[in-house]
């Protein structure tokens, strides 16, 4: 015992002890909060558009004033919904000055009409005209002139039509609104033709209606809060982080047993300890590492949410401790990280490289694709047969029973699952355990085969 625990004491620190894996420690959370903040700052930061209307022709009369009403409508409709979003906040106690900054940004609109230029409209239709656009388009033309698109609004066989010249050929978003906007004039039109009342028209795409949720399984009983969906999303990111924790801490183990295979050091401690020793040092200490990576986020995660939201933040450990997820997560991580460490580290005794281990690591990750699929599936559906039946299959077990926690599944089904993936760690580690004490004795390169033999023969 107590060679394992230096063995495993060593592994912690050879990696507890370098700047990398504090900085890529850090770097998770760090880029996790600029994957959510990085779309809004794109979204805030974009350019409002200055887009010239031109009616061309006696018939295209009115639709420039189409294109106003709805950018106007559009304006209208970014406000209204800026207002739902700031109530919603309000409400779950997340408002912050910078989330209210935010959403006022979002509000505005990301159009601006101009007067078209002079020599636009008073060119000849044709090519004078498109020299004349092309001027106002140019990168090179003066801020005063420039211009990022001129619309000319026609009618092809009695329908709204338009010919749009973007600044950028790229760029669809004018040519997208330009679009809506006649589609939806065309619509008014024809429904008036049809002797209905425009404003009835209106009135109708106007409406808005409250909906709201309600459940028995709801906190009050009734009425569905935003308290009641939380529990779904925070098993949902368990079942992610801990697919991340267990495939982070299994290939920090695969990589230090290959290395230390590839540099002879493993023949070294195998001179001191014997290989089931040493498999369970390395496994011990890459656990105690994962702990710590996993207390990092945490705290960083905890101390951010009770900083932000701080109703919010109660509403998390209210649910985590009082709903027990936090014990249940805590079971599956420990099941879950014993069957993928040994795996891996079995399969680093019998590689010198990266590239030898492809042979079986692939297929594995390929398998671990599937909990990662339909975990999203249990956020709305955690009973469907599909996902129950693959919660029951020891090696999806960790991530996907706990995106189904906060379900309250029948007590039969979590404890079924969770004995059921345990057998089957201890299956691992003693399937590991051999392969692992063959491949650290020999140097035979990986296969399946060679994998097989040493699994049935136990490293003799």
């Amino acid at each position: 015992m107590k060679r394992t625990l230096l063995i495993a004491r060593r592994e912690y620190l050879a990696y507890a002890r370098t700047v990398g894996f504090w900085l890529s420690l850090l770097a998770f959370p760090l880029f996790a909060v600029l994957g959510g903040a990085v779309p809004i700052l794109m979204r805030t930061s974009e350019p409002i558009r200055a887009v010239a209307l031109i009616e061309q022709g006696a018939e295209a009369q009115g639709l420039s004033a189409a294109v106003r009403d709805a950018l106007a409508e559009d304006a209208r409709r970014r406000a209204q919904r800026a207002a739902e979003a700031a109530e919603k906040a309000a409400q779950t106690g997340a408002q912050t000055s910078a989330a209210g900054n935010a959403l006022r940004s979002l509000s505005r609109p990301g159009l601006r009409l101009v007067l078209a230029p002079a020599d636009i409209t008073t060119a000849t239709p044709g090519p004078e005209q498109d020299a004349a656009v092309r001027r106002h388009l140019d990168r090179d033309a003066p801020e005063a002139d420039k211009l990022s698109a001129v619309v000319f609004l026609t009618r092809q066989d009695g329908t709204p039509a338009a010919r749009v010249w973007t600044a950028r050929a790229s760029d669809d978003t004018v040519e997208d609104f330009v679009r809506d906007a006649l589609k939806d004039f065309n619509r008014k039109a024809v429904f008036e033709a049809a002797g209905i009342n425009p404003s009835v028209v209106e009135s109708t795409e106007a409406f808005r209606p409250q909906v709201t949720a309600f459940s028995p399984r709801a906190a009050s009983g009734g009425a569905v809060s935003f308290k009641d969906k939380l529990p779904g999303f925070i098993g949902l990111i368990g079942g992610f982080l801990l697919w991340s924790l267990i495939i982070t801490g299994a290939s920090i183990l695969l990589n230090s047993v290959m290395e230390e295979k590839s540099n002879k050091i493993l023949e070294v401690l195998l001179s001191s300890a014997s290989a089931t020793e040493i498999l369970a040092g390395k496994v011990l200490g890459v656990a105690m590492l994962t702990l710590t990576v996993m207390s990092v986020w945490g705290g960083i995660g905890l101390v951010g949410l009770l900083s932000a939201a701080p109703t919010q933040g109660a509403q998390v450990l209210e649910i985590l401790w009082g709903g027990g997820l936090l014990a249940w997560f805590v079971a599956f991580m420990v099941g879950g990280y014993l069957m993928y460490a040994v795996l891996f580290a079995a399969i680093g005794a019998f590689c010198d490289t990266p590239r030898d281990a492809q042979t079986l690591i692939g297929p594995i990750m390929m398998v671990l694709v599937v909990p990662m699929i339909t975990m999203q599936q249990a956020l709305t559906s955690p009973d469907s047969p599909m996902v129950r039946i693959l919660s029951w299959i020891p090696p999806f077990t960790p991530f996907l029973m706990m995106a189904r926690m906060p379900s309250h599944p029948p007590l039969y089904e979590s404890v079924g699952a969770l004995v059921a993936m345990f057998a089957f760690a201890l299956f691992m580690v003693w399937v590991a355990g051999r392969a692992f004490r063959a491949g650290a004795l020999s140097d035979v390169k990986l296969s399946w085969k060679a994998f097989g033999a040493a699994i049935r023969g136990g490293g003799r």
